[in-house]
């Protein structure tokens, strides 16, 4: 599960503002701004779902370890290996 941290984090590198994401994402403004609050109020989960995907569609890696959670945007020249290295990623 993404946190409002990571997804703020991950439009940060893109240079997106929240309107962009929402749109990309096709929720609600208020939907997002629910997602990224720090006060952690409650989503739905198919928001979060959404989100998710259109940043990934982007090239944003969520990271998920026993050492935290992160983010970063993967090379755009070559696909195929970066589905190879999120796999590596997540595994350790």
């Amino acid at each position: 599960m993404i946190t409002g941290r990571q997804v703020r984090a991950a439009r940060a590198l893109l240079n997106w503002k929240q309107e962009m994401l929402a749109e990309k994402a096709l929720v609600a403004l208020t939907a997002l701004k629910r997602l990224e609050s720090e006060r952690g109020l409650p989503t739905h989960e198919s928001t979060r779902d959404q989100v998710r995907r259109a940043l990934e569609a982007a090239g944003v890696l969520f990271i998920d370890s026993d050492r935290g959670h992160g983010v970063m945007v993967l090379n755009e020249t070559a696909p195929a290996a970066a589905g190879a290295k999120r796999r590596s990623i997540l595994k350790r």
